[in-house]
């Protein structure tokens, strides 16, 4: 059973963590007061099992900086709680770097659970330029980003190939597709992640955005959600589902609900992150060969997608944060860049990555996902982000199921947004 694994595994992970820090202790003061010596990195689940081949390469030639992976739950919201425990410990906590989803950034550092970092020790020019501001609060680095992601609207180029018309690039032509051509192939029109949990968050977000409008403003002190482009934005959502060419059942998606939903042939248009188009697009796929993917559409043009992907952070009780800025470094260098992609099938940050031939080759949507991440904008900055996510995804879902109409919507959001910031 996978609780009983999971114990055993942590466990492992509490005996090599104390060994760990006995052998420090042994050593004597020397590492201790540099700054440097073993390390814990706490991340969620590493689904794609690469983190510890990359990991083996620092561990080799840092012998006495060595790092112990530990693995937190798949789920965001239960990582995040564990972390926060482990911050949040007045004996110091176990972890030394977290990788921490893009949103927790912020209220993180406002929380003083993590340190700032001196910009000059990281490759940020080397970044995606967008990437950068995820990893900032009130205008100091409290980490550096480490994996990126941005939404796209995955498509059926060959349904669309047949009816002689190019991806939507607004959502009027996205709109007129999903309600005329789908029913034509028996498949349902538009669908992205609608139940009310953060994807729906991120899902508002990205049509305010690509609407023209924002949700808060000054790191989350001021409400700027109550305008004509959030009416639009949510307006796009709740006309979809009263006018069918977004399916009732798409209420209930998550990522892998909609992912599924595309890759069996039942959907036209989806909005979901590249690994989606990956797993689709991979050998024995029903829709294999049949799809494109394309930036998200706007109210007039090209939309916004929200940024996603992680960053990694020094926790403040660090022991030695100096060989954590050190880790830091080495896990953004280009070469482990190239393996976030290649072995973990995750975006990475390093903007070069995304021209290199035997990469776009291998993974051809890589210039359209370097440019929606290139115009993407961060979720809602807020030390107090997980109210702020609570708050949007419980409106919007009202306003999708017909319960408020989208001007109430804005109208509750600014309201209960404003309560939050206070």
């Amino acid at each position: 059973m996978r609780w009983i694994h999971a114990a055993g595994r942590g466990l492992l992970v509490l005996v090599v963590i104390l060994a760990g820090y006995v052998a420090s202790g042994a050593r004597g003061d020397e590492n201790t007061a540099s700054g440097r010596g073993p390390l814990t990195l706490a991340t969620a689940g590493d689904l794609t099992g690469y983190l510890g081949s990359v990991l083996e390469g620092w561990n080799r030639t840092h012998p006495g900086e060595k790092v112990t992976l530990v693995e937190l739950p798949d789920s965001a919201d239960e990582t995040r709680a564990q972390m926060i425990t482990d911050l949040r410990d007045g004996d110091g906590g176990r972890f030394d770097v977290l990788n921490i989803d893009v949103s927790w950034t912020s209220e993180f550092a406002a929380a003083g659970w993590i340190r700032p970092l001196p910009r000059d020790r990281f490759p940020l020019d080397s970044f995606l330029t967008p990437v950068v501001d995820t990893a900032t609060y009130d205008d100091r680095l409290y980490a550096v980003p480490y994996v990126t992601n941005a939404g796209l609207l995955l498509y059926r180029k060959d349904i669309l190939a047949k009816e002689g018309v190019d991806p939507p690039r607004t959502w009027a032509e996205l709109e007129r597709d999903a309600r005329t051509i789908a029913p034509k192939y028996g498949l349902d029109g538009y669908a992205g992640q609608f139940l009310p949990y953060e994807g729906l968050t991120v899902n508002a977000a990205e049509a305010v955005y690509s609407a023209g409008g924002s949700i808060l403003g000054d790191e989350g002190e001021r409400v700027t959600v109550n305008s004509k482009a959030a009416r639009e934005g949510i307006g796009f959502l709740a006309r979809g589902v009263r006018e069918g060419w977004i399916p009732k059942r798409a209420l209930t998606y998550k990522e892998e609900e909609s992912k599924q939903a595309f890759q069996d042939g039942r959907l036209l248009f989806l909005r979901n992150w590249p690994y989606a188009y990956a797993v689709a697009s991979a050998k024995g796929s029903p829709v294999a060969g049949k799809i494109g993917a394309v930036p998200l559409p706007g109210r007039d043009g090209p939309g916004k997608s929200v940024l996603g992907g992680s960053n990694l952070a020094v926790s403040a009780h660090a022991r030695h944060p100096d060989s954590a800025a050190r880790l830091i470094a080495y896990l953004t260098s280009e070469r482990v860049q190239r393996q976030v992609l290649t072995r973990g099938a995750l975006p990475p940050v390093r903007a070069d990555l995304y021209r290199d031939p035997e990469l776009v080759r291998a993974f051809p949507y890589l210039p359209t996902l370097r440019e929606s991440v290139r115009t993407a904008q961060p979720r809602p900055k807020s030390p107090r982000y997980d109210q702020v996510s609570l708050v949007v995804q419980a409106i919007v879902h009202d306003a999708m199921t017909g319960r408020d109409t989208p001007e109430a919507a804005v109208r509750r959001l600014a309201r209960e947004l404003d309560a939050v910031a206070r």
